[in-house]
């Protein structure tokens, strides 16, 4: 049975995770091997987030969260191998139903190599790019919504599929022409991810007149004329 560690000892290996420390990491393994296999009791709750807040990668720890969850949000492949290694799940599931996967397909810290280099890693070892989480949201998803081509690029090497839909039927080219307040949203740095992600989609057969969960097409989506311009389309 996966042990359930509601304590201090879990958010200081968390802790230790994050930092990529493999040394410390692998030293807490012997002394305390549940550590691996360990989800988390507790986590980041509306009342109670900084306990939980690892600023170093802007990321918060939650309930049911494993270090493998923790090493896959630092793009930590080092300590992903070793907890792997020690019998991590790579699909376990936290109580929002985000497997490790989801969390290094996010981009709230700045590192694409180490970023793609941990998707690769978790893929070949079984994570599944199509799993979806409780409010149905796919690896891909979320590196689309965090502007994250490196992402985009790694999980659609490893079999993503470039048109799987949400939970509202959106694709990841409709969540890729839309602002989403996500990934520096506006900034020149955000813009060239994007306008990259929207090229690489095309590429992989995404297209403009793909239609959301209300009838929606992707082009009927874009709003920004550089945007539609991309696709094919002046205001």
């Amino acid at each position: 049975m996966t042990p359930i560690r509601r304590d201090a000892a879990f958010r200081e290996f968390a802790a230790l995770v994050v930092a990529g420390d493999v040394a410390a990491v692998s030293r807490r393994l012997v002394e305390m091997p549940d550590l691996a296999t360990a989800v988390a009791g507790d986590g980041a709750t509306r009342t109670d987030s900084a306990s939980f807040f690892f600023a170093e990668i802007k990321h918060y720890l939650y309930a049911g969260d494993t270090a493998l969850h923790m090493a896959a949000a630092a793009f930590a492949r080092p300590v992903a191998e070793l907890l792997v290694a020690s019998g991590a799940g790579v699909r376990a599931a936290n109580r929002r139903g985000a497997q490790p996967l989801h969390y290094a397909a996010d981009a709230n810290h700045w590192n694409p190599d180490a970023q793609a280099a941990t998707i690769a890693y978790l893929t070949s070892v079984g994570a599944d790019p199509s799993a979806v989480d409780r409010s149905g949201v796919a690896p891909l998803h979320r590196a689309v919504r965090t502007r994250s081509l490196p992402a985009v690029q790694a999980l659609l090497a490893a079999g993503a599929d470039p048109r799987q839909p949400n939970a509202q039927g959106s694709t990841p080219l409709h969540l890729a022409v839309q602002p989403t307040g996500r990934g520096g949203a506006g900034s020149e740095h955000a813009r060239r991810q994007q306008a990259g992600i929207i090229e690489l989609l095309r590429q992989r057969g995404a297209h403009p007149d793909d239609r959301d969960g209300r009838g929606k097409s992707v082009l009927a989506a874009a709003t920004s004329d550089w945007v539609r311009a991309l696709l094919g389309q002046t205001a």
